[in-house]
């Protein structure tokens, strides 16, 4: 087995994995959705093919390898099947005609393996899937952007973007007509597709540190591929570009599963915010004893205004009248250390070993010190705690 074979392999079985994490994440987010459903068959049809091509060419199996003709060819209907829960509307009845027989006609060419028709069978399974494209896409640019959501005009240019991004990573799994390319990337490529789809579906604050966090495992791990080629005493330029690509492919991947298995642990221990959402209680006091279940709040104590009578109540209210969740760290809070009402409060967390302050109430004085561990110090936690200062300050003390 040649380099260039095992680089195929390995970037074509990461493909599949990526592609497997991906699915069960949207399945997770969306169990019933109908785009959810096409898009699962899509990423079902191009995993299974990237499963079949790493398996085939890892055990150089002929057989494995003329069987992965088949998904290979249904990948257009799939992309149509996609495009039709995108629009929300069926696709013309010859366009789907076209590619349903197209793709079983050029599977079943394929998967006979009839070595004289290697050559056209690779050049007509190119023009197919291009042909194909080209027909999503000219349903997408036609299509009557007042019947869809701002949102759903939104996942279109952002598909259409992606797909003129991938064509290159596609054309290079024709090894058949591009007998130099060191390494196919069409997996590669499915992999930052999916990532992109997976970023997309966060908020704007959320997708921008993905994007963030992306871009670090995208230039890491080609600086990993490009460190570990040099290991090799023949390394060149092909050599580094596969390496490259195993490295990139692996990165993805194993940040998928990541990013899946951080979000099953966290379905399975709620976070502060859902405890509270869940929460039957329906005053402050009955709410508090809730939190006081939470890791984040077992250090946390409340103080009324008659517990905080060495802390001169009457210099607090003025000072915390204007604000809400008070920070350790941040002390002293735009004013001077030696202001008195600092001073106050800057004692009453050194008292408790506290980081936070929340003001539930100036006037009496109402609040919570509270010492959140370093490891959750985040700005999710941050907010988290501002929200429920809020969600607090408005439950009735008593019903």
């Amino acid at each position: 087995m040649t380099s260039g074979m095992i680089a195929d392999s390995i970037v074509n079985l990461c493909g599949a994995i990526g592609l497997g994490v991906a699915m069960i994440t949207l399945h997770r987010r969306d169990p019933k959705g109908p785009l959810t459903r096409r898009l699962l068959v899509a990423l079902g049809i191009i995993a299974l093919l990237f499963l079949v091509r790493g398996t085939a060419w890892w055990s150089g199996s002929a057989g494995l390898n003329n069987l992965s003709a088949i998904p290979a060819a249904l990948i257009p209907l799939g992309s149509l099947i996609v495009t039709e829960g995108i629009l929300r509307r069926h696709a013309p009845r010859p366009a789907k005609i076209a590619l349903l027989s197209g793709g079983i006609a050029l599977g079943l060419a394929g998967a006979a393996g009839l070595e004289t028709l290697a050559m056209p069978a690779a050049i007509l399974l190119a023009l197919f899937q291009l042909g194909g494209f080209a027909i999503c896409a000219w349903l997408l640019a036609t299509r009557d952007r007042a019947t869809l959501m701002v949102s759903e005009n939104r996942i279109v240019s952002r598909l259409a973007v992606g797909a003129i991004l991938v064509i290159p990573f596609i054309v290079t799994d024709f090894r058949v007509l591009f007998p130099d390319i060191p390494v196919r990337l069409g997996a590669l490529g499915a992999l930052l597709v999916v990532t992109a789809i997976l970023i997309a579906e966060r908020g704007a604050e959320t997708q921008h540190q993905a994007l963030i966090m992306t871009a670090l495992r995208l230039s890491s791990s080609a600086l990993l591929g490009i460190a570990a080629a040099f290991v090799a005493p023949d390394a060149d330029a092909a050599q580094v570009m596969r390496f490259c690509a195993i490295a990139i492919a692996g990165v993805l991947t194993i940040g998928l599963m990541v990013d899946a298995l951080r979000a099953h642990f966290e379905s399975q221990v709620p976070g502060v915010l859902n405890s509270v959402a869940a929460s039957p209680a329906r005053t402050r006091d009955a709410l508090i004893a809730e939190l006081a279940r939470h890791p984040i709040f077992e250090s946390a104590r409340r103080y009324r205004e008659s517990e905080l009578s060495s802390f001169d109540p009457q210099l607090l209210r003025h000072f915390l009248s204007t604000r809400r969740v008070l920070r350790r760290p941040d002390a002293p809070w735009g004013l001077t250390s030696s202001d008195p009402a600092v001073e106050r409060v800057v004692s009453l967390l050194a008292a408790n070993s506290a980081t936070h302050l929340i003001v539930l109430s100036h006037d009496p004085v109402d609040v919570i010190t509270l010492a959140v561990p370093v490891i959750s110090a985040d700005p999710a936690t941050e907010t988290a705690l501002a929200l429920l200062r809020r969600l607090l300050a408005l439950t009735p003390e008593a019903t």
